[in-house]
């Protein structure tokens, strides 16, 4: 309860000064986005606060700076022909900060998640002497919440959040990790306010304390759910796709620059475009380059961005969207974090797509059709027996460190065949190995997950409850990674030559 005061008290503290910062930064009535060389040319600002480490912001942040696709994309004639464009790049390891620079004028487009989304646009409508931010393209989303996680050491004995009553529990307050564990408590019948203890921390800092054992669990948004678990330190008990709230990460630009510059955005958002492209076409090429830019390993890039990851990438805003910042609304005013007077229903306005609208007609996309577009899924054929993947649901996949490319199954059993022949060569490691849940589709590391084995078929689910369930039905057990491994070893003694896609 102290550090829940503590925490109010210093939030209090921030919000005002936050409302000082813009008050300033406001009061001189002029842009500082435009300006003049030596050489007599306009000289154009271009600021954009992004979240490397925040993995699903890759294509409207890394992947853009760093193949140089903005510049790419600007306009260099008309009105622009005789401009300098003086690009500035920063990176943030949370929304707040760049909500902070974006109010002070010192970031034009900004990237961050739907509950700092909803922070950032009703902080501008209510203080922006008519300034606003508009949301103009979505990044990286879910539509049932995956990514948003809650962790625990590896070694805890915690299975469930109901083993966590009476413990201590870290989260970046106000993210949308926060209303993630506040509604998953409260599904599992804990009171968050009674029956365990909340402390804000950061990604760092709960990673720090997990594996240290210095904290009971850890609640934490894309990518350290599975970034933690993936480093073995820590072991996921629940996932965010489990109440099935819906998630995103957008952009966001100021109206003054968007007013005044609107080719520009429009060339920002072409970027955006071809980013995604690009991790459609070449995934594992482009999750080994976010891995250098953000120093989160590739196989967790791949697990949210690749195909059937975690994360869709679609540019455009829909319903999905809207539903996600509707929940934001609500449980900040729940949390006393935003004023009582925002209307849930009002986040429509706070969209504008015209910007990527445009973009996409000069690129020769139609908006609709890419709304609509089905998700990126894993397909070809099994690399094992060359049948068909018919059902991603049931594919499986290995990624050999130093390896290129992914290897793809259409089953559970050809992976666990083709991982023997693997250990049996002894002269190459896996990096990392894919299942997916058998009801959603969700994608797992195979070695956390849990297993129901019917006869040949093996079916993947990310809870040992769900798999119970399923497994009575089929009148099968529920099986841990090593079992199965040992049970289709020995159902299988022929070594299998290794292959790629």
């Amino acid at each position: 309860m102290k550090m829940r005061r503590m925490y109010r008290e210093r939030l209090t503290f921030c919000l005002l000064m936050v409302s000082l910062v813009f008050t300033s930064a406001c009061s001189g009535g002029t842009s500082a986005n435009t300006e003049g060389n030596s050489a007599g040319k306009k000289v154009i600002r271009i600021s954009i606060g992004t979240q490397d480490q925040t993995i699903n912001t890759a294509t409207g942040g890394s992947v853009i700076r760093e193949e140089k696709l903005l510049e790419k994309y600007l306009p260099k004639t008309g009105k622009y022909a005789n401009v300098e464009y003086k690009i500035e790049w920063s990176s943030y390891t949370s929304g707040p900060p760049i909500t902070n620079k974006m109010l002070a004028n010192q970031i034009d487009i900004g990237m961050m998640g739907d509950f700092p989304s909803t922070i950032n646009m009703t902080t501008f409508q209510a203080k922006g002497n008519g300034v606003k931010t508009l949301y103009i393209a979505s990044l990286g989303s879910s539509s049932t919440g995956a990514g948003n996680a809650v962790l625990v050491p590896k070694d805890s004995p915690a299975r469930t959040l109901a083993d966590l009553r009476g413990k201590e529990i870290s989260v970046p307050f106000g993210s949308a990790a926060h209303g993630m564990l506040l509604k998953a408590l409260k599904s599992e019948g804990l009171d968050p306010e009674k029956d365990v203890s909340l402390v804000s921390q950061a990604p760092e800092v709960g990673g720090s304390n997990l594996k240290t054992g210095q904290i009971a669990a850890h609640a934490n948004f894309v990518p350290f759910g599975e970034l933690f678990a993936y480093r073995g330190f820590a072991r996921k008990i629940f996932d965010g796709a489990q109440i099935g709230t819906p998630t995103f990460h957008g952009v966001l630009v100021r109206s003054d620059f968007a007013k005044e510059n609107p080719e520009v955005v429009v060339a920002y958002l072409k970027a955006l475009l071809e980013a995604n492209k690009m991790f459609r076409e070449q995934p594992e090429a482009i999750a080994t380059k976010v891995e250098q830019w953000s120093g989160v390993e590739r196989e967790v890039v791949y697990m949210f961005l690749g195909p059937s990851g975690l994360q869709k990438l679609n540019p455009t805003i829909g319903q999905v969207n809207f539903d996600a910042l509707k929940n934001s609304v609500v449980t900040l005013k729940q949390l006393g974090k935003m004023d009582a007077s925002v209307n849930p229903d009002d986040v429509t306005k706070w969209a504008d797509d015209s910007y990527l609208r445009q973009a996409m007609k000069e690129m020769g996309l139609n908006y609709d059709e890419v709304a609509k577009a089905e998700g990126f899924t894993i397909a070809g054929e099994d690399a094992q027996t060359k049948e068909p993947i018919n059902n991603p649901k049931m594919a499986a996949q290995i990624w050999v460190k130093g390896e290129d490319k992914v290897i793809n199954f259409a089953s559970i059993t050809n992976m666990f065949t083709m991982l023997k022949s693997l250990k049996a060569d002894g002269k190459k490691a896996v990096g990392a190995m894919f299942v997916h849940d058998q009801t959603t589709g969700w994608k797992l590391f195979a070695e956390n997950s849990f297993y129901v084995q019917n006869g040949k078929e093996v079916a993947a689910f990310l809870t040992e409850k769900e798999a119970q369930a399923f497994a009575e039905k089929s009148g099968a057990k529920v099986a841990s990674f090593q079992s199965l491994q040992q049970s289709i070893a020995q159902a299988n003694p022929a070594s299998i030559l290794v292959g790629t896609r």
